[in-house]
């Protein structure tokens, strides 16, 4: 469309849209408007008298015809002319950024590696070189995760493991800064992972007036292809817990084939599943469930084996950091009266080394039986009436203890147990509990993750059975999985007695998620649900006999299904509780010589945020030399502590930080950082146009592919800043113009012709 436009005009559309319009002509501008006014005056009237077999509408079309001729050449004989600024030769300079990562190694449109297409276009023996040269001077950067000066792109390797555009860019306008500077050219795929927003590298570059023409390399979607999508995991899980992962796999050109995808740890197979791959895409789901029994770092290996034809093989992989702690967590179970839900549910933790439930269970005014304590003072009084003293315990489960045994302060500290502590908080079902229990309206429910009804005036009336199942939501989520290698989930669920209730649950509040429904007959009721509440969780498990999985007829003695189930609730409740000092990395995993920032959180022991704290950093590398780092206070938020710490080779790094107060150790903690070769340049490896052309469109530079790059030579003479001159381009000689005025006169003649006036 732009060659034909040129054809037409002359010049290409960027010229006009550079380019002032005016007109050269050395006669007055008046005199030749009063001239072209008299003669269309004259044709007119000349055409008002004719007479013969012409009629009005004939005169009207002719003079019609004759006065565009006329203002035709009128214009041309005006001189209209282009006045366009134009750079001064071999007086500027243009900066070539190419991008040297691991992605320009990839096919691009013709099939060729996209670093073969840089090398030949922009190349010393280049005919686009060669143009460029004979205005500018050129400078050439090579840029990966971080940019450098080169000689061109045949020195470059390609090999970099990274894309940070924004540090590039930088770094090639501060080093062209002293001199007159017409544009940047930046030759990429646009697939910036640098992790900084575009827009802090075009700020100045907009304020400076540099504008960027960007080349873009490869095709924007990669066929046939297969990739393994962002695997979710938690930072941290307890030992032996059992995960349920979505792994998303995408593909282009692969539909209705069933591939394997396999999660791996250390080399070791943890499962294997297969997902059948749908149109071009659209993503499938392959759901895995697999437990982590090894204590310490792990680096979860997530892969599909490659298929035949790929692009890519690379991005076939995916790798995820989790902290596997051995830890014991402790639970405050309260029970207000002896019950088999207590019983059971002690049994089936018992053989668990990382859940520990202390037991405090009324027995009579003032009397409790306490099971499982560390020591003869634990709960001695009863339950805790200080944020220290129950703010010690990871989880929470209240059992059928009547509100009204709490004082109001005890019920706000169980709130701020859960939205402050950031504890788990169970409830379970009971002629005491929840709405029964007089929970409505009081802090703790605004914690609980159920709409509590109003409690039915018979108790007796209240007692129902339901047929339990998980939702769609639970059928994924970890706390509420039975698995067993010789039948399925479903069967499982299928197999189990009714439960019953005395508490009346049938909606879930806003942002709350239901993963147990029980059939009641007539409705469905909530059974077990779960909602976040500032940093803990809180549930509620509305049924009063789930022993009943256990010791019912139905079932068999062996069936795991209770302990399983219990297991698994207890410590998705404690997942993820935060200690009084809890740190976080930037990345869990760096380029060698890569800094990363790591921050410490550090609280007192009612979990109020410490701003005069010491905090110390060791960190240990592989080869087991340490470095002792002091994490300063950030200010910016309280009880924030950060450093800075540099992976100088490859291998699993480990911070341990220890925080003290007033002479007194408040907490420590130790996380991983892994450092090594990235493959983040495989993956979403197409052309990021958009990116590209909107970095060109707000710098006032333009984009172009390889076939349409013949033209940056001309556009960065008129458009690139500089040392610049003024020049005077003729458009009276535009074809267009000659073309109208042959096409005008020839339609006057044609109409003479067809309508007899000849």
């Amino acid at each position: 469309m732009e060659r034909i436009f040129e054809a037409l005009f002359k010049f290409r559309p960027l010229l006009f849209r550079e380019g002032d319009l005016t007109f050269a002509t050395p006669w007055p501008m008046a005199l030749l408007v009063l001239g072209a006014a008299v003669i269309a005056v004259l044709a007119v009237a000349t055409y008002g008298t004719a007479r013969g077999r012409s009629s009005p509408g004939d005169r009207t079309v002719l003079a019609t015809l004759r006065l565009a001729a006329l203002g035709i050449l009128t214009f041309c004989l005006m001189q209209p002319t282009l006045i366009l600024s134009s750079t001064v030769a071999q007086r500027n300079f243009v900066g070539i950024l190419v991008d040297d990562s691991r992605s320009m190694t990839l096919p691009g449109e013709d099939g060729r590696p996209r670093s073969v297409t840089a090398t030949e276009t922009f190349g010393a023996d280049s005919e686009l070189v060669e143009a460029l040269s004979e205005r500018f001077a050129l400078r050439y950067f090579r840029f990966s995760g971080d940019a450098g000066r080169v000689p061109g792109p045949e020195a470059m390797g390609f090999d970099g493991t990274r894309t940070d555009l924004v540090s590039a860019l930088d770094r090639a306008r501060e080093e062209l800064s002293s001199v007159p500077l017409s544009g940047l050219v930046v030759l990429s795929d646009g697939a910036d992972n640098g992790g900084r927003a575009l827009a802090e590298a075009m700020v100045p570059l907009q304020a400076a007036s540099v504008p960027v023409f960007t080349v873009g390399l490869g095709e924007e979607t990669l066929d046939p292809d297969i990739q393994v999508g962002e695997v979710e995991l938690p930072r941290t899980a307890l030992q032996g817990s059992a995960l349920v992962v979505d792994i998303l796999v995408s593909h282009r050109g692969y539909r209705g084939r069933r591939v394997p995808v396999v999660v791996e740890d250390g080399g070791r197979i943890l499962v294997e599943d297969s997902v059948t791959l749908e149109s071009d895409g659209e993503p499938a789901v392959a759901r895995v469930r697999f437990s982590l029994d090894e204590a310490g770092p792990r680096r979860i290996r997530v892969r599909v084996p490659a298929q035949d034809g790929e692009a890519v093989v690379q991005n076939n992989v995916r790798e995820v950091s989790v902290e596997v702690k051995a830890r014991r967590q402790k639970i405050l179970y309260f029970e207000g009266e002896p019950r088999y839900e207590l019983k059971f549910l002690r049994r089936a933790i018992a053989d668990d080394p990382n859940v520990q439930v202390v037991v405090l269970q009324r027995t009579a005014d003032n009397k409790y039986l306490r099971l499982d304590v560390d020591g003869p003072d634990e709960l001695v009084d009863g339950f805790p009436d200080t944020r220290e003293e129950l703010f010690a315990y990871q989880g929470l489960i209240l059992g059928s203890v009547e509100a009204s045994f709490f004082t109001s302060d005890q019920l706000r500290m169980i709130a701020d147990f859960v939205s402050v502590r950031g504890g788990g908080l169970l409830a379970l079902g009971g002629r005491n509990a929840l709405a029964e229990g007089g929970y409505g309206g009081t802090a703790v429910d605004e914690v609980l993750p159920v709409v509590l009804e109003e409690p039915a005036p018979d108790p007796r009336r209240a007692y129902t059975e339901m047929k339990v199942g998980p939702t769609p939501a639970g059928a994924s989520h970890p706390a509420a999985q039975l698995r067993t290698e010789d039948a399925t989930p479903d069967s499982l669920w299928a197999a189990l007695p009714p439960l019953s209730t005395l508490n009346r649950i049938v909606r879930v509040k806003p942002g709350a998620t239901s993963l147990l429904a029980g059939d009641a007959g007539d409705e469905q009721r909530v059974v077990l649900a779960h909602q976040r509440y500032g940093r803990g969780k809180a549930l509620a498990f509305a049924v009063q006999d789930s022993w009943m999985w256990q010791m019912h007829a139905d079932v068999p003695l062996d069936d795991p299904s209770h302990e399983i189930l219990w297991q698994q609730i207890l410590r998705w409740l404690v997942e993820g509780v935060p200690d009084q000092v809890e740190l976080r990395a930037e990345r869990d995993a760096v380029e060698p010589g890569e800094r990363v920032r790591i921050t410490a959180e550090v609280l007192d022991s009612t979990y109020l945020a410490i701003n005069d704290a010491s905090v110390v950093a060791s960190v240990t590398a592989p080869d087991g030399s340490v470095e002792q780092l002091v994490m300063e206070w950030t200010v910016d938020e309280d009880g924030l502590y950060a450093a800075e710490v540099q992976p100088t080779f490859a291998g699993s790094w480990t911070v341990d930080v220890s925080a003290a107060s007033e002479g007194a150790i408040v907490g420590s903690g130790v996380l991983h950082v892994d450092a090594g070769p990235s493959d983040a340049e495989y993956f979403d490896a197409g052309r990021r146009t958009a990116v590209l052309e909107r970095l060109a469109e707000d710098t006032g530079g333009r984009f172009y592919t390889p076939e349409t790059v013949s033209s940056l030579p001309e556009d960065l003479q008129f458009t690139g800043g500089g040392v610049t001159l003024t020049e005077e381009r003729d458009l009276w000689d535009m074809p267009i113009l000659f073309l109208l005025l042959l096409g005008l006169v020839g339609a006057e003649w044609g109409y003479r012709r067809m309508r007899g006036l000849v």
